[in-house]
């Protein structure tokens, strides 16, 4: 029994000393990296941004009055000159109400002259003692009143007209249509939208900004600007408007963007990518961007694995850098500060690697 149980001990430590002799090999067997050099931390970063095409001059048109669609003789897309009809409402109640201001404010001058000749006579009665002071006086008031009276019809059939030619929406320069909100013998409110010009070849771009850019953006700013729908077109813009708060709900800041040129094919409502180009803020302090996969992000803090040079040829160690990150770029993730010009930073694999770890380096970037 004493010789089995001796037995079992040897063969137990001889397979634990094949199984530390395998991982002896497997730790020997230095694991090759891949990784970037940064060469350069003060170069100009670029962010893009979705908006959309809208003319300089663009309006949206309504009544200022209530009423039915009788007439609608124009089309989306329709180029329209000036004075050219867009829209009218039935305008029957509204001539009507002319007629009977018209009516009244000639009533009214009727007995504005019966006052005054009434104020004239009375006059000339107390000229001789045949009327009082009183009479005198409740003539000239009759009279003033009727004054007032004839002016104030004269306004509200003033208003009247004016209400008849608001039932008639034209078009008051060259513009075209961008969009039609209405039907034929559809009732609508005073300022209800009814149709959408747009006016002029000058066009613009409407998107919003992040506020952690906002500061960084001007009138000096490079913008360049591509459209889907126009392939193969790069336009300039120009930063025309920049908003001092955010838009309604949100964090964004809305940005106006003037197109500095023009093509037959711009129209409002295209979809529009807006690049901009900021100088790097970190420069100073080895602003980079990364690949998202070259960061770790841990409880304890950010960092990345760098490889610094061993003294055999082709060898590293792997040594972890805390570094502060910056914006999401499309290309990939800022760096802000951490890093410096020759840093080898490893950017794939760095999930099986570890700090102080031995690895293979190629001899080329």
């Amino acid at each position: 029994m004493m010789r089995i149980s001796t037995y079992i001990v040897l063969l137990a430590s001889l397979v634990l000393g094949a199984c530390g002799d395998a991982g002896d090999a497997v730790d020997e067997r230095l694991r090759p990296v891949r990784y970037m050099t940064i060469s350069d931390v003060g170069v100009d970063r670029e962010r893009s941004f979705s908006g959309t095409s809208k003319s300089s001059r663009e309006s949206r048109l309504s009544f200022k009055v209530s009423g039915t669609i009788v007439d609608l003789p124009v089309q989306n897309g329709q180029r329209l000159n000036a004075g050219d009809p867009i829209a009218a409402l039935d305008s029957a109640s509204y001539v009507l109400q002319a007629q009977q201001a018209q009516a009244a404010l000639v009533e009214a001058q009727a007995n504005d002259r019966r006052a005054s000749a009434n104020y004239e006579r009375t006059k000339g009665l107390y000229a001789n003692d045949n009327a009082s002071l009183n009479d005198l006086e409740s003539a000239r008031a009759q009279a003033e009143s009727a004054q007032a009276v004839v002016a104030s019809a004269n306004k509200a059939l003033e208003i009247a007209r004016l209400n008849v030619s608001y039932t008639r929406l034209n078009a008051d320069t060259d513009c075209s249509i961008a969009s039609l909100d209405v039907e034929v013998n559809e009732n609508v409110a005073a300022g209800q939208q009814v149709a959408a010009v747009s006016c002029g070849d000058e066009f613009e771009v409407n998107l919003d900004l992040p506020e952690s850019l906002i500061g960084s953006v001007g009138p000096d700013t490079p913008v360049s600007i591509r459209f889907g729908a126009i392939p193969g077109e790069d336009f300039d813009g120009v930063i025309s408007e920049v908003a001092v708060a955010s838009a309604a709900g949100s964090a964004a800041f809305p940005v106006v963007v003037k197109i500095d040129g023009t093509h037959p094919s711009l129209r409002s409502g295209l979809a529009a990518d807006v690049t901009f180009q900021f100088e790097s803020g970190a420069a100073q302090e080895g602003g980079v961007v990364l690949p998202v996969t070259a960061v770790i992000n841990r409880p304890e803090g950010t960092s990345v694995f760098v490889a610094e040079l061993a003294e055999a040829e082709g060898e590293a160690i792997v040594r972890r850098r805390s570094v502060t990150l910056g914006e999401l770029t499309q290309s990939g993730i800022e760096v802000s500060a951490g890093l410096e010009v020759g840093d080898r930073v490893i950017t794939a694999g760095i999930s099986v690697i570890r700090d102080g770890q031995r690895v293979l380096i190629p001899e080329a970037d």
